[in-house]
């Protein structure tokens, strides 16, 4: 079966790739974020509050609606987790009961988590204090949220605890676990790239062979990293590299048709790999897809209207 591209946007649905067919679902509504739901659908945080599930088939249906605007959300077995605009964690059980987690309100250091904006051109820009990204580690042993500006927390019993694991100023803006290796994770961070081997407990930064330390977006494919590197958040360029998870080798530019440089950034959660399919899409609205684990690429499409977040199922 061919693998199935979900591109979810700020304001306009979301937009769906199979082959050489495309459609739009949801159309004029905004869609945070997006995410596996482990059984070959997606999840998604629809006009803000309400988390949706998307079936295989391209069938809707509301699971839970919140009071608090909602940022981002993981599958972790038959529970969901999901983080807000205000830092909060609230887990969703089988039945749609949503939970505030009290403990992620008590993580040490908390007191010093800020929101990350920044002064452009005189304007104070960025988003709010809040979670940007969660994870859970391939053994669902471990469960990590990237808080914009606070870190990434992490909890090894479901949420009912949680620690913090990085300086809070590497400013990281996603975390990922990886799909097979449970003791692997990474987050890219206005520092560079972040990895940890020990899920999550302890982290390494690196920067050698990047343009730029801004880093934004991140996936694994197979035993590799990818990583979207720029000058800063509102960059009009940026770029993706690639580097195997051990080491030994600099970052590389993605090439075999992959553009040198991307029409603005690849903010989080807009790159997205399952098997050997990968996609990309960058701040210009332009959707680029491999089909060969990154060997060789093209563009799909391009013009989209702010994309939120990629999903492949």
């Amino acid at each position: 079966m061919n693998p199935t591209i979900l591109a979810a946007t700020w304001s306009d649905g979301l937009y769906v790739f199979s082959g050489d067919v495309s459609r739009q679902e949801l159309a004029g509504q905004a869609i945070r974020a997006i995410a596996p739901d482990g059984h070959a659908g997606a999840l998604a945080i629809v006009d803000g509050y309400s988390i949706c599930r998307r079936t295989a088939s391209g069938s809707w249906n509301t699971i839970a609606t919140s009071e608090l605007p909602l940022a981002c959300c993981v599958a972790v077995g038959d529970a969901i987790y999901a983080g807000t605009d205000d830092a909060r964690m609230l887990r969703i059980n089988s039945g749609g009961r949503m939970d505030v987690l009290s403990s992620f309100d008590t993580v040490p250091g908390r007191d010093t988590w800020y929101a990350g904006a920044a002064m452009i051109d005189g304007r104070l820009l960025g988003p709010p204090l809040g979670i940007r990204s969660i994870t859970a580690t391939a053994d669902g042993a471990a469960l990590l949220a990237n808080v914009h500006v606070g870190g990434i927390p992490r909890s090894t019993d479901l949420g009912a605890t949680w620690q913090p694991t990085i300086d809070i100023e590497s400013d990281i803006h996603e975390v990922r676990a990886h799909p097979a290796h449970p003791e692997i994770v990474a987050a890219a961070a206005a520092a560079g790239l972040c990895i940890s081997r020990d899920r999550g407990a302890t982290w390494t930064i690196e920067r050698e062979g990047l343009h730029a330390s801004y880093c934004s977006a991140i996936a694994f494919v197979g035993d590799d990293i990818l990583i979207a590197a720029s000058a800063h958040h509102f960059a009009t360029e940026g770029a993706v590299y690639r580097r195997p998870i051990e080491g030994g080798r600099s970052l590389t530019p993605l090439d075999g048709g992959f553009p040198k440089w991307t029409e603005g950034i690849v903010d989080t959660g807009c790159i997205a790999a399952r098997g050997s399919s990968i996609a990309v899409a960058d701040k210009g609205g332009n959707l680029y897809v491999s089909a060969d684990a990154g060997h060789t690429w093209s563009r799909r499409a391009n013009g989209l209207p702010g994309i939120s977040s990629l999903v492949i199922v």
